[in-house]
């Protein structure tokens, strides 16, 4: 970890310091995040990252924490540590409403999988955070009454990104240094591109689903959104493993973090499509061309590669995802129409499109591109991106009453998010500097089936990149 002038997030290994070292207690740190949460709901705007939190339950984990370290008995390195999860989530005792007024009625009872193994680690877990509803879009805006519209903390005037919007929010605000996201078309590496944070989507089936809306079956992955790529590595070694209640997993090789540390890239191949890469804002477009000759400086070599089919994978990925939210959401849209929002009407609407035979085509399309992917990964390890285009959009004062629905924006947003998704490959993103506007921009790295071990590795090196990290507008110091 390269020590850093000026501005750095605090991160796992701050809290693990203070705790160590008895300058502050998990429950102490309990205690400041409930006064910042409290400030959250009462700032103009407010930052709406965390909808649902608990006192009571977020004192009992801090203070059975604080009991650990006394004892000198901790169960992990997230032991005391601050962590939220996506609304998608099961998590005990709030609300399963995956972004919506309609679900999730009754408290929960029962922990998501990814809940469970944060518990059993000794992680504080402060809330549910905010999700664009049931995760069909890429802004974050979900002005219905439960959701409100979560801020970007670099600019409150401007989207977190979506879906897993207050995951991202949440970090980028300081409120807690790990959250957990789903992504079925970039809800982990959209709002962490554009909140200036680390963003991790693992291989399909890698993190375990279970206890999450299955919103679409084939597409979904779970990752963190961190402050670091060391602390998304420390995450996603904690959760990454077989679950005996999500079948899609099972048969994954060991999850390893091998090499990661390795002093450069030496001997790592890096593809890059440039007609692909080249399709964003000219700002975005310089500082990703300056990161990749920056990995190229650290011994990579970085080699021209054509990825075939991008425009058809593309089609295909939507006809896949809406097609399976459709048939999941069928007696929703029926029964529960007139309390969704208009964006999410306008999408499962669009999904009643597409037919039998479409789906069919488009998983053909899926397996000639992973095929592709075959072929490129048995020469290559890594293919480079920028995450996105553009950087975080404008929010506008209809937005608030009635939502966005700005379909050009949203398939911009995904034009490097769905390969990932559609063939189910790992994908990294990491902050490589700013807009002159002050927003974040993001690289992304995507590597073969299971082996996230070099995208963690490339990313510490791209992390160095960075000159700096700017302070963001909205930002809670937990251990001042």
């Amino acid at each position: 970890d390269s020590a850093r002038n000026g501005f750095s997030f605090k991160g796992i290994k701050d809290y693990l310091a203070c705790y160590r070292s008895g300058k502050l207690t998990p429950t102490q740190v309990a205690k400041n995040i409930i006064a910042m949460l409290e400030d959250c709901d009462k700032s103009t705007p407010p930052l709406r990252a965390i909808v649902q939190w608990d006192q009571e339950q977020i004192m009992l984990m801090a203070e059975a924490s604080t009991t650990r370290y006394r004892n000198k008995c901790t169960l992990s390195c997230l032991d005391g540590i601050p962590v939220c999860l996506k609304e998608e989530f099961k998590v005990v005792p709030y609300h399963h409403r995956v972004g919506t007024v309609y679900l999730g009625t009754q408290p929960e009872t029962e922990d998501a999988t990814v809940a469970r193994k944060l518990r059993e680690a000794g992680a504080i877990i402060i809330g549910v955070s905010n999700m664009h509803e049931l995760g069909t879009g890429t802004s974050g805006c979900n002005p219905n009454r439960y959701h409100k519209i979560p801020r970007n903390p670099y600019n409150p005037n401007h989207f977190t990104g979506g879906s897993s919007s207050g995951s991202a929010a949440a970090v980028a605000a300081g409120l807690c240094p790990v959250a957990i996201g789903t992504d079925g078309g970039g809800s982990v590496r959209i709002p962490a591109s554009f909140c200036g944070v680390v963003g991790l989507k693992g291989t399909f089936g890698r993190i375990s689903c279970h206890g999450s809306l299955p919103l679409s079956y084939s597409t979904v992955s779970v990752g963190p959104i961190c402050t670091s790529v060391t602390d998304a590595a420390i995450v996603y070694s904690i959760l990454a493993e077989p679950d005996l209640l999500y079948p899609y997993g099972l048969k994954q090789p060991k999850a390893t973090l091998s090499d990661m540390c390795a002093p450069d890239l030496k001997g790592l191949k890096l593809g890059v499509d440039w007609t692909f890469f080249k399709a964003c804002d000219a700002e975005v477009l310089s500082a990703c061309e300056k990161a990749v000759k920056h990995l190229q400086s650290l011994g990579a070599s970085v080699v021209e590669v054509s990825l075939p089919e991008m425009e058809e994978a593309r089609v295909a990925h939507v006809i896949c995802i809406l097609s399976e939210m459709r048939d999941f959401l069928q007696p929703d849209f029926n029964k529960h129409f007139h309390e969704m929002n208009l964006e999410t009407r306008a999408s499962l609407a669009l999904a009643c499109q597409f037919t039998a035979l479409d789906y069919i085509k488009a998983n053909r399309q899926r397996t000639r591109s992973m095929r592709f992917l075959q072929e490129i990964f048995s020469t290559l390890n890594c293919i480079l991106t920028p995450a996105v285009p553009c950087t975080a959009p404008r929010i506008y004062e209809s937005d608030l009453l009635t939502g966005s629905s700005d379909m050009t924006s949203t398939v911009r947003c995904m034009r490097f998010m769905q390969l990932g998704n559609f063939t189910g490959i790992p994908g990294l993103v990491v902050p490589i500097g700013y807009s002159t506007a002050g927003l974040p921009i993001s690289l992304q790295v995507m590597a073969k089936w299971w082996d996230e071990a070099v995208l963690l590795r490339i990313g510490l090196k791209l992390e160095q990149f960075r000159e700096q990290t700017k302070k963001p507008s909205i930002y809670y110091d937990i251990l001042a």
